[in-house]
């Protein structure tokens, strides 16, 4: 899953551990994900224990996906800082999973709290081969493919005319993400 995480890559994330139910990945702080007070964006503090609930919670060949969170900032940092999101598994039952993920800076001091509930779907992830770069050293990923299992169960009626789902590809349906 990671090997095909662009937004995860782009921002710089370093995955420390992965294991089943638990995991810790870290991000150093650049200039340009700070926010209008010099701080670092919230939204990336969030995108960084995201990612870490994510390899917590996809721990075997089935499509795991956030369900919800909360997130309570409860430090601010800026660039130059290190971050280091750890997520653990409180209990998994079926289809559904609550998780607890912990932001801390460099000194060790809590940034961020996060409650995590995934929900693990009937989809598999495809093998996607690293595509090589054209010199840059760096490896280019193509589009991640995720097939259903099972084909989809649609909802009966229309669908609204402001629904993009369909527009989506490999979007979840509100009915498959609620089995």
């Amino acid at each position: 899953m990671m090997q095909r995480d662009r937004a995860s890559q782009m921002l710089g994330m370093v995955v420390e551990r992965d294991a089943p139910g638990e995991a810790r990945v870290s991000m150093i702080v650049r200039d340009d994900m700070l926010n209008g007070f010099a701080i670092t964006h919230g939204g990336l503090v969030f995108a960084l224990a995201d990612t870490a609930f994510a390899i917590a919670c996809n721990e075997d060949e089935r499509v795991t996906v956030a369900g919800g969170a909360d997130v309570t900032f409860l430090k601010s940092t800026t660039a130059g800082q290190t971050l280091t999101a750890t997520a653990i598994r409180r209990a998994r039952s079926g289809r559904t999973g609550l998780y607890d993920i912990r932001v801390t800076d460099e000194t060790g001091d809590l940034v961020a709290e996060v409650r995590g509930r995934s929900i693990t779907t009937d989809r598999r992830p495809t093998a996607v081969p690293l595509v090589p770069s054209t010199g840059s050293g760096t490896s280019v990923l193509p589009a991640a493919e995720v097939e259903p299992v099972a084909e989809p169960v649609e909802a009966s009626g229309p669908r609204p005319p402001h629904d993009p789902a369909p527009e989506r590809e490999g979007a979840l349906t509100s009915t498959e993400v609620s089995r």
